[in-house]
């Protein structure tokens, strides 16, 4: 049995040589015909290749999709790397706009409390909200001036558009304005084109409601609502907003002021306006008894309500 292998051994050695020298030497040959730069070898060459590489495409087949799958790994770790910095980027820039966004409505604010054109006659006092106290059941905010810059009770206040509110309540230096959307807010309003006439009344919704509109098939969404300036108290021709629809088919406004962002607030002077002495007043006029005076014979005539002996 050792004798065996020991033959075996003897007889695969050469043969092993044998196959190495001769790769060795087709090796050499290869190369040295690849080399040598003569035109009958060039041919030659050019012939091989012909000849071989069509025959060996289906050995390349592995290695160029090896090669392709390299490469858009490659390509696909490079867009990734670009979608995460587009995506930093995007988010930068989303931080950017939104304080330029910020920063501009500030602007405008500001700009249209100095330049937005009302009635000459009128006059306004630009004050900072310093506090929000509105809820459900209170809509609401203060100001930070009051009797001292001469503020009164009932004065009208916008914000750089439209209008906002009154005056409900003065103090020395702060006063507190009513807003639109509080229940207990009800202004006479204009719709326009159709000239109709309404009473706004908030609700504590953002979109307070029209009502008593005397032909309300002749107003229509989108049309425009101003102050009418009926009863004396509020200026007319000021902005409040436009007609809406809301879901249970009652029309109401969609105020022009922001809400959410109520930063500054002018104070609109009205000086030649009703001057409200008492709250009440708004609601229930005095009734001024004749003068004892004016009957010399005694006989006053009876007011509505009174008689003239008590």
């Amino acid at each position: 049995m050792a004798n065996d292998k020991t033959a075996q051994e003897h007889y695969v050695r050469p043969v092993r040589r044998i196959l190495i020298g001769g790769l060795a030497l087709c090796l050499l040959a290869f190369f040295l015909v690849w080399r040598i730069d003569n035109p009958r070898v060039e041919q030659f060459r050019a012939a091989l290749v012909d000849r071989i590489v069509p025959n060996m495409e289906w050995a390349m087949v592995p290695v160029t999709r090896t090669l392709g799958l390299i490469d858009n790994f490659r390509a696909y770790a490079r867009l990734h790397e670009q979608n995460q910095e587009l995506r930093r980027e995007l988010q930068q820039m989303r931080a950017w706009r939104e304080a330029a966004l910020q920063l501009e409505q500030k602007n405008a604010k500001l700009l249209d409390l100095n330049n937005v054109r009302l009635d000459p006659r009128l006059t306004h006092v630009t004050g900072v909200v310093l506090a929000d106290s509105g809820s459900p059941f209170r809509q609401s905010v203060l100001l930070n001036v009051g009797a001292r810059d001469g503020i009164r009770d009932g004065w009208a206040t916008m914000d750089g558009l439209g209008l906002v509110g009154r005056i409900s309540g003065v103090g020395r230096t702060s006063s507190r304005v009513i807003l639109l959307t509080d229940s207990a807010s009800r202004i006479p309003v204009t719709i326009q084109p159709s000239g109709q006439r309404a009473l706004l009344s908030g609700d504590n919704t953002p979109v307070p409601v029209l009502e008593f509109l005397e032909k309300p098939e002749l107003v229509r969404p989108g049309d425009r609502i101003v102050s009418s300036g009926d009863g004396g108290v509020f200026p007319a021709g000021l902005l409040v907003g436009q007609v809406a629809q809301g879901p249970d088919r009652r029309l109401r406004a969609r105020l022009s002021a922001d809400y959410e962002r109520l930063e500054f607030l002018r104070v609109l002077r009205s000086p030649g306006l009703e001057r409200i002495e008492d709250p009440g007043n708004l609601v229930i006029p005095m009734i001024e008894l004749p003068r004892p005076d004016l009957f010399p014979d005694g006989n006053a005539a009876e007011a509505p309500g009174e008689t003239a002996d008590g």
